[in-house]
């Protein structure tokens, strides 16, 4: 359990440190491809009583206890030309493997959502690797529950509930997912010494810390010096920037502590530095499958750019208030992020 969730914590780190800049600006050009959209009736019932971070069978996890934040009562869904998936009827390529790497925004007493949402589609064989991030307000069906946003499903049903959306929604197979707590990572950065953050953009907004000036904090373009709590407050900054910004900050973060843990001998010293992942990281990731990832991992940090970025963004959703409850939430588009799943995972 221990090797597992260190080796764990080392590749979700190291992925989230391969080129993180470019990841929001990916668009794919749309193209002509079989799609069907499907609307899908729902009959109302209320969610089934699930417990999050449910991991699937026979591997058992231990990780912090979370309560699912959700109401149990679906949230009512949009008229129907709304509810569309995408269905690209490809075969999910041989030996490759998708790891939903996700972030919660767990506080105690508080429950929980999963704000941020990417994938990482590993392919040893062929060489291929790709690294995909979902929006947590796409407007989606969430089997068994309705329609809702997608950062709602982990806390719902765990993994399998993930997967299973991402599986609906999207047309895209997860074999395993690892979780990661960011109020957690503010001790262990603070336990790093504190780590060098390069921005992609500046950032001016709100804050409660102690550098503030007049209730302001500001990051510079480039090499940025932050303690635990700056860095939490980098990452979920959101008064004068969008999710979309989010997501890139975040794998900013995630990469300055890769470069920090990776400079103290990380491999070397696993026992040592793994107490300092053990409240922050959760995974079904087996072992045995987390060594054999791991020379391919070696030959990205060689070579970064086999890491293919690819981001469901501005130009992929339309804004869209439920008239129901005033939610403000993003309804995908099938045609343009068809395009992007298949170059992202049928390549």
């Amino acid at each position: 359990m221990v090797m597992r969730k260190f080796i764990a914590a080392l590749l979700v780190c190291f992925f989230f440190s391969t080129g993180c800049n470019s990841l929001a600006a990916t668009k794919a050009t749309p193209t002509t491809i079989p799609i069907t959209d499907i609307l899908l009736q729902l009959d109302g019932s209320t969610a089934p009583t699930l417990t999050p971070f449910q991991p699937i069978a026979p591997t058992t996890t231990q990780g912090p206890t979370n309560t699912p934040q959700p109401s149990a009562t679906p949230t009512i869904q949009p008229s129907p030309t709304l509810a569309t998936v995408v269905r690209l009827g490809l075969q999910k390529p041989a030996g490759q493997v998708n790891i939903a790497i996700l972030g919660s925004d767990y506080r105690a007493n508080q429950g929980y959502r999963t704000d941020i949402i990417m994938v990482l589609s590993l392919n040893p064989d062929k060489g291929t690797a790709s690294l995909t991030s979902f929006p947590r307000d796409l407007y989606v069906n969430i089997p068994g529950v309705g329609m809702n946003r997608i950062n709602a499903a982990q806390p719902y049903g765990g993994f399998a509930l993930t997967a299973a959306t991402l599986k609906e929604n999207f047309d895209i197979t997860i074999d395993y997912y690892i979780m990661t707590n960011f109020t957690g990572f503010k001790g262990i950065i603070d336990t790093l010494g504190g780590i060098s953050v390069n921005a992609g953009s500046e950032l001016y907004d709100t804050c409660d810390l102690p550098q503030a000036v007049n209730k302001h904090c500001y990051v510079s373009v480039g090499s940025n010096t932050m303690d635990g709590a700056t860095a939490l407050w980098y990452v979920r900054s959101r008064h004068t920037s969008n999710d979309f910004d989010r997501t890139r900050r975040a794998q900013e973060v995630m990469s300055a502590m890769f470069q920090k843990i990776m400079s103290l001998d990380a491999l070397n010293r696993g026992a040592e530095l793994y107490n300092l992942f053990v409240s922050s990281v959760e995974t079904n990731l087996p072992v045995d499958k987390a060594l054999q990832l791991l020379p391919f991992s070696s030959q990205i940090v060689a070579n970064p750019n086999i890491v293919r970025r690819f981001a469901i963004g501005a130009n992929n959703v339309t804004n869209y208030i439920v008239p129901e409850n005033g939610a403000m939430v993003l309804i995908p588009d099938p045609v343009s992020i068809s395009e992007i799943i298949r170059q992202a995972f049928y390549q």
